[in-house]
């Protein structure tokens, strides 16, 4: 099988196993997904991910984040820029997730990013997900 889009695949293997109440999800690692698990973790919506050696290649290993009443941290994740359409913003228009409540990951030319940080530090770039 051959995946055309493999953020889309990160983003919803995340989905599926949240729906599903599991605990962690593997999912083939790249660089571009590594920097989006570390913006996760580091705004909080997921506990942890680590990266080991799968059959073929890396596996990113994401430990998954719920409340207290089980409910999952993430309540939604959205690709916006796809392969057949992508999306570049300018610093000053990046965009805000659910009235600041949510993060959109923007791949910069300085890295990947929040867009929070991306407009901090005045770079645009792509918007590859919303997360709240």
């Amino acid at each position: 099988m051959s995946l055309t889009d493999p953020i889309s695949d990160y983003l919803t293997r995340i989905r599926n196993a949240l729906q599903s109440e599991h605990e962690q999800v593997d999912i083939p690692a790249s660089s571009l997904k590594r920097e989006m698990s570390r913006i996760l973790k580091e705004q909080g919506y997921i506990n942890d991910f680590t990266i080991e050696a799968g059959d073929v290649g890396e596996v990113l290993r994401v430990q998954l984040k719920y409340t207290e009443d089980r409910d999952p941290v993430i309540l939604g994740m959205r690709r916006i820029s796809r392969p057949g359409r992508r999306r570049y913003v300018a610093s000053g228009e990046i965009p805000r997730v659910q009235g600041g409540m949510g993060t959109a990951i923007v791949s910069t030319s300085r890295g990947v990013m929040t867009g929070h940080e991306a407009r901090k530090r005045g770079v645009g770039g792509e918007v590859v997900a919303y997360v709240w």
